[in-house]
């Protein structure tokens, strides 16, 4: 498959307030308006629950906590959904990373196809990215994006797809606009539901199976992102929305379940000051552009080294602008 320059230059926009959905920790408690003293020290409990430190040693390029000022200072965040497997620590099922720039109000997203063959260090192998997390938990797979993206991956946030349930149920349902009819299988039930086009509400169980689902989506991964974004947007909106004030303290006990981030509570706080400056910014959305292709017999996506070289080039320009510079000067802080 040949990759035009021209058509990887265009980035689509998205909107941050609306795509940001996996953080949906700061999300809601970002979006809520309100503040009422239950809800703050619920909040507070659930980041000193979810917080767990990286083990630094084991990934190169880290910056250390302290170097970053949230509210001042470029950063990145790598947000992984986690599929659990019986018997192992599962597979990095999703991956984006986050480059955001408080001083330029820059934001850039990257969607990293699950099955892209990298190299994975503490494998020792090249295979696919998804396999990452089973080799050695969030380090693994952050030491495998770093050998495709060389930029410090300073925050993550993982959930896993049993607290992407809970949270769907916790709110009564989305609402989601398919955009073609097709079958998947229901996870607990192992019945196969039809997701007939237009608009359906869809329960905790339905939602994960249509974001899951990709075998029949002409856009393979790339499809599966966007169903993916567009439930996360449903969950945003529905979780910060007026009708929900009642249910935030449930919302906060599932994602103390089921996420976990090295995000300091203490730097909690601003990043909430931080979503609510940037909610309206536009997110440029980078597209990791390649090719498909079968090695002994196992389906690979082969990254463009073009396109990594031009995603690498702009998100350490973005990287580089710092909390005493302007556009066009930079900063130390590296």
């Amino acid at each position: 498959m040949t990759i035009s320059r021209s058509d990887r230059k265009k980035r689509k926009k998205f909107r941050f307030g609306r795509f940001i959905g996996l953080l949906i920790i700061l999300g809601i408690i970002g979006g809520i308006s309100y503040n009422a003293y239950d809800v703050f020290y619920s909040a507070k409990n659930t980041a000193n629950k979810i917080y767990q430190k990286l083990d630094t040693s084991k990934i190169k390029n880290s910056r250390k906590e302290e170097q970053i000022e949230i509210t001042k200072d470029p950063f990145t965040i790598l947000l992984v959904g986690v599929e659990n497997q019986e018997g192992g620590k599962g597979r990095s099922d999703v991956l984006m990373l986050l480059t955001v720039n408080p001083v330029t109000k820059e934001i850039l997203q990257l969607s990293i196809p699950r099955d892209t063959r990298t190299y994975v260090p503490a494998a020792d192998e090249k295979t696919k990215i998804t396999h990452s997390y089973s080799y050695g938990g969030i380090e693994a797979t952050i030491g495998a994006v770093n050998e495709l993206i060389d930029v410090p991956i300073d925050y993550y946030i993982t959930t896993n797809f049993q607290g992407f349930e809970d949270i769907v149920d916790t709110l009564g349902g989305v609402q989601v606009d398919v955009p073609f009819t097709f079958k998947a299988q229901l996870t607990e039930s192992l019945k196969w539901k039809t997701y007939h086009k237009g608009e359906m509400k869809l329960n905790g169980n339905e939602a994960l199976a249509y974001v899951r689902m990709r075998k029949s989506d002409p856009r393979g991964d790339f499809g599966r992102n966007e169903r993916q974004k567009q439930v996360i947007k449903a969950i945003i909106d529905k979780g910060t929305s007026f009708s929900s004030i009642t249910k935030v303290d449930n919302v906060l006990d599932k994602l103390g379940d089921n996420v976990k981030t090295n995000i300091p509570p203490s730097k909690m706080v601003s990043f909430i000051k931080l979503y609510s400056k940037l909610k309206s910014t536009e997110l440029n959305n980078l597209k990791l552009e390649g090719q498909d292709d079968y090695i002994n017999d196992v389906y690979y996506y082969i990254p463009s080294q073009n396109s990594l070289n031009e995603i690498n080039q702009t998100l350490k320009d973005t990287l580089k602008t710092g909390p005493t510079t302007d556009n066009s000067t930079n900063s130390d802080n590296q």
